[in-house]
């Protein structure tokens, strides 16, 4: 005899089986006329009515129904109506005195594995019970292996989550694509709503004096950074390169996340590493597109020089302040405000006015786009005395006024990029 599959109670090592029947005599034939054991098979129950078998199916349990057509109460065809809204997984086999074509074929169309007629014959009962013993082993053993596959899946969800992200930022996924998979994987089925990278230039040298082990284990670290950074919101790292850490967020985390990444991951593992990360307004086919802006930013990093990179974190940082100029950032950062307005002129080829105007801007943009703020309070929240002073650097920036950029729902107009 072949193995007997696990059941569908894991508790139990045969299929349990319920022989409903109003015949005292035909019950107690077919019980003593079979060898239960030896199909993988026991009895554990019996009924004499539609009404009792529904009942005792139910509590038993069971796998197999035995079921006369002609029960008292509730028929054989009744029965299986009802236990197939209850019990799904449980199997029939039809013993009846009628032979029908009615009966038959609605036995047929419900599913029903065998239709015996009476009087029983041991050895077709016998033959008909070991066929739909090997259905249910070969069902159960299909079940296993989906249940196997399931579990192996969600042991590696975060490294298809990553080799997803990966194939994501190659632009290679369709949009209905990217939907599927991004619920396969329980990632919200929306747009990131900040797309980063993190670069570790180091890792990218050729003659590093650092071993490949040691190369894995600060990269390892620096992810754990951005996650402790990062908290609870829902997001996905995923590396691109030797020394290249890519960032999906789909919960803003602040303008001045990428200044905290560089600052805690120098802090503790004593690395220089680069950090930038863009809000991302559009669909998920455009997300690559952003990513791609990032990744060119992060590269440009290294081109600039360690004051101007202070300057322009000090100008995320504090663009809402008022008392903000060109003098009191250059004295903070201990330079003459000539020299500061140069190399800021000459890296990022902006003066520090346009700086300051383009982070306030960017974030008026973001409150007009997901608050209900009125426009003074949005003008005072980003740095301006007043409304007529913020409207006219709005409209100058973003070629529409606040009001129409509420209205309109944005615009593609827009000279607001990020810094």
């Amino acid at each position: 005899m072949d193995d007997i599959k696990t059941p569908v109670n894991a508790a139990d090592t045969l299929y349990r089986v319920l022989i409903a029947d109003d015949e005292p005599i035909i019950r107690e034939g077919i019980r003593e006329a079979m060898d239960w054991a030896a199909l993988g098979m026991q009895v554990v129950g019996e009924a004499e009515d539609g009404e009792e078998a529904l009942e005792r199916a139910v509590e038993l349990n069971v796998h197999v129904v035995l079921v006369d057509m002609n029960m008292p109460f509730l028929n054989g065809i009744g029965l299986i109506r009802a236990l197939q809204e209850q019990c799904p997984g449980v199997r029939y086999l039809i013993i009846s005195g009628h032979d029908e074509f009615a009966y038959a074929q609605e036995a047929v169309r419900l599913g029903v594995e065998d239709y015996i007629l009476k009087p029983v014959q041991a050895e077709q009962l016998k033959a008909a019970l070991e066929r739909l013993r090997r259905r249910l082993d070969e069902e159960h053993q299909r079940t296993a292996y989906v249940r196997q596959a399931a579990q192996q899946i969600e042991r590696n969800i975060p490294l298809l989550r990553q080799r997803f992200c990966q194939e994501w930022m190659e632009g290679e996924l369709g949009e209905k694509n990217l939907t599927e998979q991004l619920a396969f994987l329980q990632l919200p089925s929306v747009s990131p709503v900040q797309v980063g990278v993190v670069r570790w230039p180091a890792a990218e040298a050729r003659q590093t004096i650092l071993r490949e082990n040691d190369r894995q284990l600060f990269l390892f670290a620096v992810e754990n950074i951005i996650t402790e950074l990062l908290e609870n919101r829902p997001h996905v790292l995923f590396r691109e390169g030797s020394g290249l850490i890519g960032i999906c967020l789909w919960q803003e985390a602040g303008e001045e996340i990428a200044s905290l990444l560089e600052q805690q991951i120098s802090a503790c593992l004593n690395i220089a590493v680069h950090a930038y990360v863009e809000s991302h307004t559009g669909t998920l086919e455009e997300v690559p597109e952003t990513y791609r802006h990032c990744r060119a930013q992060v590269y440009e990093e290294v081109k600039l020089s360690p004051l101007v990179r202070r300057a322009r974190q000090l100008i995320q940082e504090e663009y809402a302040e008022r008392e903000l100029t060109l003098e009191s950032l250059a004295s903070r950062l201990q330079v003459s405000a000539v020299y500061l307005s140069r190399v800021l002129k000459k890296e990022l080829n902006d003066s520090f006015v346009t700086l300051v105007t383009r982070a306030r801007i960017r974030k008026a943009a973001q409150l007009l786009d997901s608050t209900a703020l009125p426009i003074h309070t949005i003008a005072e929240r980003v740095g301006y005395d007043t409304q007529h002073y913020f409207s006219t650097a709005f409209k100058k920036t973003m070629g529409i006024s606040p009001a129409q950029y509420r209205k309109n729902g944005g615009t593609d107009n827009s000279s607001a990029g990020p810094m």
